[in-house]
């Protein structure tokens, strides 16, 4: 039974010394600390989530998890932080997140550290808390464009400035894909990857976390 905390929830005691100061986005890929999984974090409709996006050694199975129907469900791709949502008067998001290890949900908190560090910090019954440092590993995320659509959600900036000229606007809506299409064929395959998370590829068998089933059925 090999796989790993990906998580990264020690269920131990200690200390976690948080700085509010240093605080930065959360969205991301992350390195936990024993180096066997990043998680990719991104807001999904107001809340963070997190999914696995790459394995040390692929090939993992959730076979601890209770749920009979999700014992062979693969890990890349996991959802394990989860509806993350904003603590008011703080730089820190509250939620839920699955441990691997033991197939269970506990009671969590994120919080970025200056522009290259997530402290995750978890807790079984409000006690027996512990948690561990991950690192940045891929740039924050815009905002996904499965949320462009969703309830509340502000739409992409540039919107507003194109609306001016009223025959103007179509043409020029109808100009960046195609400019995209072009700078698709000459751009490296790490700076498309980066600018259009929702796309898959042999690098990036993930995408957009948002649109991750488990994800989407419930931050829509």
């Amino acid at each position: 039974m090999r796989l790993a905390l990906y998580t990264g929830i020690i269920l131990s005691g200690g200390c976690i010394c948080l700085n509010p100061a240093l605080a930065a986005d959360p969205t991301g890929d992350w390195r936990v600390a024993d180096g066997v999984a990043n998680i990719r974090v991104a807001q999904c409709n107001g809340s963070m989530w997190g999914a696995v996006s790459w394995e040390k050694k692929p090939g993992g199975r959730d076979e601890n998890n209770p749920d009979v129907s999700k014992k062979n469900r693969p890990t890349l791709g996991m959802p394990t932080l989860l509806d993350m949502k904003k603590k008011a008067g703080a730089d820190q998001w509250e939620g839920q997140v699955y441990n691997a290890q033991d197939g269970q949900t506990y009671s969590a908190t994120i919080t970025p550290v200056g522009t290259d560090q997530l402290e995750i910090k978890g807790c079984v019954m409000g006690f027996l808390c512990g948690g561990e440092t991950w690192t940045r590993v891929g740039p924050p995320i815009p905002l996904s464009p499965a949320n462009a659509m969703a309830k509340g959600t502000p739409k992409a900036p540039g919107a507003a400035p194109k609306a001016q000229g009223t025959q103007q606007a179509p043409q020029q809506a109808a100009q960046p894909p195609q400019a995209t299409t072009g700078a698709t064929a000459t751009a490296p395959a790490a700076k498309t990857a980066a600018t259009k998370p929702g796309q898959k590829s042999a690098a990036d068998p993930v995408g957009d976390i948002c649109l991750l089933p488990e994800i989407a059925g419930l931050a829509h």
